[in-house]
């Protein structure tokens, strides 16, 4: 279950003052932007109802050029609630009565649905006579387009597109844009990370959706479109539970804390490294047309690092051709001679792929095992052969 109260506190804490700069710019002209204070968490107890409520943001800031302050209620509200003017009414009275400061009250709806505007006012009032009439700002995410935002330098807009009003058809192109704009951002990593995490919560994408997301990424200019591809969160979060389910194995195996260390480290490292080589291999798909079995192969040997360099390529690669060019120079330029290049091809076509890793301990072998592997092929049937082989080799 999405905490959404954790996440949008967390976003609208973090960038506080960007978050009032887009949406309530006036606020601007007479805060002190150097004097937020956030302020702990309010409770406050509706007894007849027997609920509880916590309020979600409270700052105390300081009127510009006077020594006079007031405080900026902000609550975050993901589902559409009855009587919930009523709700910000009492927060409002309980928090002006408590500190004795002006409030100003702000209500960010997150919810998909109900699509109608929500009421910003709640009244009591008789036929002859207003008692009370207290409004409160609000910002209703789903009455919001999000191509409206596409211009905005703002990381609350960039994350916030996430969850405004979308077409189903637009979801892919909407996360795309989000990731875009966060690079452009220049943020520090912490920041992006949080950004990031934010858009990849909101927008998770169906398998049909990713091929379009992955076709976006790829019209992107290609120095953005790198820093996307790393910052893409869904490979982050499998690089991670990959990593820890590896380093508890091996972890048991050895049965010592290292080799937990090691496995989290690989598996981040393996994650990371198969995300790429799968949007990779979708760019590449778009781009040039079905990839044969033998390319799938080669390009499942690269290494992270080519990886990257094949990412930097890619504008420069418009035929298949080109790319299986770019593929053999690439083995050679590893060590490789042309003969060797010839059994790597071979060895593909009877296991499949020859990992990064068998590469590199292939480049160990004397010309003697070489030809010894050469005459040994059809003995290969998979992976863990060579693998297997290998070992016993190098021992």
């Amino acid at each position: 279950m999405i905490d959404h109260d954790r996440l949008f506190k967390e976003l609208l804490s973090t960038f506080f003052i960007e978050f009032l700069e887009l949406f309530i710019p006036d606020m601007l002209t007479y805060l002190e932007t150097g004097s937020v204070t956030f302020l702990d968490k309010e409770i406050f107890t509706d007894v007849t109802a027997g609920e509880r409520y916590e309020t979600d943001l409270l700052a105390q800031v300081q009127f510009q050029g006077k020594p006079s302050f007031f405080l900026i209620h902000v609550e975050t509200q993901a589902t559409a609630q009855a009587k919930f003017g009523k709700r910000m009414f009492r927060y409002f009275a309980r928090l002006h009565e408590k500190y004795d400061y002006p409030v100003y009250p702000i209500v960010v709806f997150s919810y998909n649905q109900p699509r109608q505007v929500a009421p910003s006012e709640y009244t009591i009032e008789f036929p002859d006579f207003t008692v009370l009439q207290f409004n409160y700002r609000i910002i209703q995410l789903n009455q919001l387009n999000w191509r409206d935002f596409l211009s905005q330098a703002n990381p609350v807009a960039t994350a916030l597109m996430a969850k405004m009003k979308i077409a189903p058809r637009d979801r892919p192109k909407v996360k795309a844009e989000c990731l875009r704009l966060l690079v452009t951002l220049k943020l520090d990593p912490a920041k992006m990370q949080l950004i990031s995490g934010f858009v990849d919560t909101y927008l998770k994408l169906t398998p049909e959706e990713e091929t379009a997301f992955t076709l976006e990424v790829g019209r992107i200019q290609p120095d953005t479109q790198k820093k996307v591809m790393e910052i893409v969160t869904s490979w982050m979060a499998k690089g991670l539970a990959q990593g820890r389910r590896e380093g508890i194995e091996q972890g048991i195996e050895q049965g010592i804390e290292q080799g937990i260390e090691q496995g989290i480290e690989q598996g981040i490292e393996q994650g990371r490294r198969e995300g790429e080589l799968k949007l990779l291999t979708k760019l590449l798909t778009q781009q040039l047309g079905e990839l044969s079995a033998t390319t799938t192969a080669q390009l499942q040997g690269l290494s992270e690092a080519q990886l990257d360099q094949l990412t930097d390529q890619l504008i420069t690669l418009t035929t298949m051709a080109g790319l299986e060019t770019w593929l053999t120079e690439t083995e050679a330029a590893e060590g490789f001679d042309s003969q060797q290049v010839d059994v790597l091809l071979q060895l593909r076509q009877r296991i499949g792929f020859v990992t990064p890793q068998q590469k590199q301990r292939l480049l160990q072998l004397s010309a003697i095992q070489w030809q010894t592997l050469i005459t040994e092929l059809a003995n290969f049937e998979s992976v863990q052969a060579l693998d297997d082989w290998l070992d016993q080799q190098l021992s």
